[in-house]
């Protein structure tokens, strides 16, 4: 063995962030550090971290001198080789990767938000500068998603995605499915175990679904698509009326993140979504996550497991950190797998099927008034608009001083649906606005 190969068998990496994430990793890279050199046949060192605050207690002993404020004495040292960044949102987490990556630095980061909105410049800047980057943790928390997708998976043409990919919504369904509560009420829950952030937007809308679904779609289809062409709708207006109704009919309501491929147009959206009970996503409960995708050769897969959290994060991260590593000791760091699964040549724009064009069944719940003849005339509306009705409930219980009308339409289309609400909705007889929740009924 000769020098450098004996120098190669440490693999030096450097942190920016120390935080909650930041801090699973340190624990994981010293509880395992010797599984770890089993596995890859190297040492992954830790050289540098970097925070804003060097003080506080994270729960973890590092040896002095390694902690600083200064970012560049990671993103500039010639020793180390990978740089993660922890430290979320775009900046100046962007700027920290694109200097890494200029320093030609490889770097692993659990950035979704980042990666959905500027992984174009990060992955093209690497590639010209012949770095990698990793970014497992940045989609399913400790879930092995990404690298079943792009290596796993790679024989398959793929023709769907079903993901429930944020803990936090899924939590706060699960509990109102379960007990009963309201929305407000197990939100305030959620954010008292921390399980919500003090502003929950990003989970509760859909954004952070649809943060990750973009990157999904991207590795899945070879496609460039940008996160503001997925629609996405979020949970904050489903109420405990809505859940019991669905039960009735034999579903659970999810906020599903759809990726679908017919007819050469692509579907991507997010919104909450009916799913039989039957299936297994329908059993997904609390903070986990699950995706559902189904391959032509595989057939149907479904991924399983905790989507957020200090040490499945962790985990995730110390994997790309060990791939990385082990295409050091090679030398065949030229992405030996494309950093978003297609060779850069290959990918190409897959038409996006606009969401008024989007075809499934419909839970439709309207506020009525008790009088003769209302049933009769929604049915000839949603009838005009080429809306089949498939099944109907009625019950005399009151909801602020109304009927609720409940139905499950045929599969329609989604302008139609809309054009019809918006007919109803203007009804003498209707009170508020008709809550609609879309069906998935052959997750295929």
């Amino acid at each position: 063995m000769n020098q450098d190969e004996e120098k190669r068998k440490e693999i030096n990496v450097g942190l920016i962030g120390f935080g909650t994430i930041g801090s699973g990793v340190v624990k994981v890279l010293q509880r395992n550090a010797t599984l770890i050199e089993k596995r890859m046949g190297a040492r992954l060192v830790l050289k540098k971290i970097a925070d804003i605050d060097i003080v506080s207690d994270r729960g973890v002993k590092v040896r002095p001198g390694l902690l600083t404020k200064n970012v560049e004495e990671v993103l500039r040292a010639p020793e180390i080789d990978i740089v993660m960044e922890l430290i979320g949102g775009i900046e100046p987490a962007k700027t920290f990767v694109l200097q890494a990556i200029r320093n030609k630095k490889h770097v692993v980061t659990a950035n979704k938000a980042l990666i959905a909105l500027h992984g174009d410049e990060i992955f093209n800047t690497a590639h010209r500068f012949g770095v990698d980057v990793g970014f497992e943790a940045s989609v399913g928390g400790g879930i092995p998603l990404i690298r079943s997708i792009k290596e796993g998976l790679v024989a398959n043409r793929i023709h769907s995605i079903f993901g429930i990919l944020n803990g936090t919504s899924n939590y706060i369904l699960s509990k109102m499915t379960d007990e009963g509560k309201s929305f407000k009420e197990v939100l305030r829950e959620a954010q008292a175990k921390g399980y919500a952030e003090a502003n929950p937007t990003y989970d509760v809308e859909g954004i952070d679904a649809a943060h990750k679904l973009t990157i999904l779609i991207r590795l899945a289809f070879g496609t460039p698509l940008q996160f503001e062409e997925v629609f996405t709708g979020g949970i904050s207006e489903i109420t405990p009326v809505d859940v019991e109704f669905s039960r009735e009919f034999g579903y659970r309501i999810k906020l599903l993140a759809i990726a679908k491929f017919e007819e050469g147009k692509l579907e991507a959206r997010v919104h909450p979504t009916m799913i039989r009970e039957g299936h297994l996503l329908s059993t997904v409960s609390s903070v986990f996550n699950a995706i559902y995708i189904q391959g032509d050769a595989v057939g149907p897969t479904l991924f399983y497991g905790q989507g957020a959290g200090e040490m499945p994060t962790a985990s995730a991260v110390v994997s790309d950190l060990v791939e990385l590593g082990r295409n050091l000791l090679i030398q065949a760091s030229d992405q030996r797998v494309p950093g978003l699964s297609y060779q850069a040549s290959a990918i190409e724009k897959i038409p996006l099927k606009p969401m008024e064009d989007v075809i499934c069944p419909y839970y439709m719940r309207f506020s009525a008034v008790d009088r003769p003849g209302v049933l009769s005339r929604i049915s000839g509306i949603l009838g005009k608009n080429g809306i089949s009705i498939a099944s109907v409930i009625q019950k005399g219980r009151k909801i602020k001083g109304t009927v609720p009308i409940v139905m499950m339409t045929h599969e329609a289309k989604e302008r139609n649906v809309h054009r019809a609400l918006h007919e109803i909705d203007r009804m003498s007889a209707i009170r508020g606005k008709t809550r609609f929740i879309r069906v998935e009924n052959e997750l295929k």
